[in-house]
């Protein structure tokens, strides 16, 4: 047994999906035995104590069962340089799972496999006197067509392909379950007129646990740590597995801004962590900002951020993960002083004050509050040029220049009233941040990460009334909190709490701010069709699309 100079053993150790699938299927109990078991595995695999059973009947020779309890058994593979956890479960369950599971390298795109093995099952027909029911057209064979080439650029094993080509509309997503997952998603874009994108071996990695789509179910673990954190929580099976696109995502040199969208559950929350992470990693020096629009969120964003860097202190000293609107009053206060922000009903009364002094005005309050929030305040208008001049996009209502010279009146008013009672609003908050960081040399992060961004909006607490997320954006825009945005700003895509009042406001970040188009879920199946893609500067296709 060779032995590392940290005192390990030089098995490499990893888990692989299955078996965080598998152990999330057992009791409390069992899952803690299974645990104890794991961490000794790891700590040293050649301990005679460790009762390692050779399974004879399994179509690959390197899977042993090792015995946790009295009827669990924890499959594995071993071999003289590794040792991948791959199942748990009760006894037969436990051996039947490896017996028709094989570990192989897929022989188009070299990623490493868990493959299951085909076997033939012959119907037996038994006769029915029933009244005799006119059978359906046979269907259409969706892969008739498509040459084993193809089938197998797309990750289907070698010996399933026979099978993949004789799936109908009806078969396909029975036939999906049975096969690697990267395979199945791309059988689902050809059942649907996608094109998938043809994979090829990387020849930089001719470890076939370094592919991409291999990355995304099997992880190597170093340390007795990082093994309880994946084996802890059953959100961190999604923080250790990523999608390929995801890992791109997360890891890539976008030279700018950039935007990932995509409708719920495309896992942009988990992109938006593990960017955070690797920006604070690759950058020791650097402070990083993980912000949304809530402190719910923020908190939540925290905890699981905690679990993917406990035992990394100084990484956490670095990484802020904070509501858009706590971090501006923490560093209005530190570079300004306290901040006092009017609230939604001082605005209203103020609002409606100034309008009972112009005569003949024939506007509603509803109206005169709308117009405040997302016209006059969001774009911190100071000026009646200004206000006649804005385009006003987004707004229903047309509205002539003598009708402009009114509603300033009250508006200007507004403005002077707040002045005078030392009032400020989050959107002049935002501004003066903006403007104060982007005149002097030090930044208050040098990377800026935003989940839910469409959703920034400071006004968010007053009910029905679209917000301030304009000057939000010019915080950024102007890279005053963060010297360098390289970092992905995340959206949505599909899920707004609020609409946004202004579709083209002159000082959105016009880099990243480009629909990409599709955001939304797609004709299929299910649920299957979500997506999400990435934009990098001036709305540069990354060629990032997960479906």
């Amino acid at each position: 047994m060779n032995v590392a100079a940290d005192g390990e053993t030089g098995v490499q150790f990893r888990i692989a999906d299955t078996f965080t699938d598998s152990l999330a299927r057992l009791t409390g109990e069992e899952q803690k035995a299974v645990k104890t078991t794991a961490f000794d595995l790891q700590l040293d695999p050649a301990n005679p104590g460790m009762r390692f059973h050779k399974l004879d009947q399994s179509k690959d020779k390197n899977f042993w069962s090792v015995r946790v309890s009295g009827d669990l058994r924890l499959i594995v593979h071993r071999t003289a340089g590794s040792l991948m956890l791959c199942y748990v479960g009760h006894h037969d369950k436990a051996y039947a799972w490896a017996e028709r599971r094989r570990l192989e390298t897929h022989p188009t795109t070299g990623a490493a496999q868990l493959v299951e093995v085909r076997e033939r099952v012959e119907e037996i027909v038994i006769p029915k006197y029933l009244e005799v029911v006119e059978p359906r057209a046979p269907q259409a064979r969706i892969f008739e067509g498509e040459t084993d080439d193809t089938l197998l650029s797309c990750g289907v094993p070698l010996e399933w392909v026979d099978a993949v080509r004789q799936a109908t509309e009806d078969s396909l997503l029975e036939l999906a379950e049975h096969l690697p997952r990267e395979a199945a998603e791309a059988l689902l874009d050809l059942a649907t007129g996608v094109r998938p994108r043809v994979k090829v071996p990387i020849p930089a990695a001719p470890d076939p646990f370094e592919h991409p789509d291999s990355l995304r179910r099997f992880r190597v673990v170093a340390n007795v740590e990082e093994l309880e954190r994946a084996l802890d929580f059953p959100w961190e099976k999604w923080t250790v597995f990523l999608h390929p696109a995801q890992r791109d995502a997360v890891e890539r040199d976008y030279g700018g801004p950039a935007r990932v969208s995509g409708s719920a559950g495309t896992g942009k929350t988990i992109v938006a962590l593990h960017r955070a992470v690797f920006l604070a990693r690759s950058n020791p020096n650097a402070r990083v900002l993980l912000t949304t629009f809530s402190e719910t969120l923020a908190n939540a964003l925290r905890v699981k951020l905690r679990r993917l860097i406990d035992n990394e202190p100084r990484i956490a000293e670095r990484l802020e993960v904070l509501a858009i609107d706590v971090i501006a009053r923490r560093l209005h206060e530190s570079n300004f002083g306290p901040v006092r922000i009017a609230s939604a009903e001082e605005v209203r009364q103020l609002v409606a004050a100034e309008a009972a002094e112009v005569p003949g005005l024939k506007f509603t309050s509803q109206f005169l509050l709308v117009e405040w929030h997302d016209v006059i305040d969001a774009w911190q208008l100071d000026s009646w040029e200004a206000y006649r001049d804005v385009a006003r996009l987004g707004r229903k209502t047309r509205l002539p220049e003598k009708s402009r010279a009114a509603l300033w009146e009250v508006f200007e008013g507004v403005r002077e009233a707040l002045q005078a009672k030392a009032l400020t609003t989050p959107a002049a908050m935002f501004t003066r941040l903006a403007e104060h960081f982007g005149a002097v040399d030090r930044p208050a992060f040098e990377f800026a990460v935003v989940d839910e961004a469409q959703d920034l909006s400071p006004a968010a607490a007053i009910p029905g009334v679209a917000g301030f997320w304009p000057t939000e954006w010019a915080v950024l825009r102007r890279r005053s909190w963060a010297t360098d945005l390289s970092a992905a700003v995340l959206l949505e895509g599909t899920q707004r709490r609020h609409p946004w009042p202004l579709s083209e406001p002159p000082d959105q970040l016009p880099d990243v701010a480009s629909d990409p188009g599709g955001g939304g879920s797609t004709a299929r199946s299910g649920d299957r069709g979500r997506r999400w893609e990435c934009r990098g500067p001036e709305g540069r296709d990354l060629g990032l699309q997960w479906r």
